[in-house]
């Protein structure tokens, strides 16, 4: 039997966005230096978001089109870090 959800942290979905933006952090670390304030500030960014819409959605559930707008929001950002992942790799 499954845990009771307490937190937005016992959500499969925000551990899974947490570790990927942890792993995309310490990849980016690899960056060119001329990058640094272009590519490596908004795949850094947009990874980030993912976790903190689904946060704020968890926090605002009671509230349905809050919920559905903060969990749209995230979807938004991982299409974002979706766009730069393949930025990246296209630029070697």
């Amino acid at each position: 039997m499954s845990e009771p959800i307490l937190s937005f942290r016992d959500l499969h979905v925000y551990q899974v966005a947490f570790e990927l933006q942890q792993r995309i952090f310490k990849t980016s670390k690899s960056f060119p230096k001329e990058e640094t304030f272009s590519l490596t500030d908004q795949i850094r960014r947009a990874s980030r978001s993912v976790g903190v819409n689904i946060a704020e959605a968890w926090q605002k559930r009671r509230y349905s089109a809050h919920f559905v707008n903060k969990l749209s929001d995230a979807d938004g950002e991982q299409a974002e870090r979706q766009h730069w992942i393949a930025t990246a790799f296209a630029c070697n």
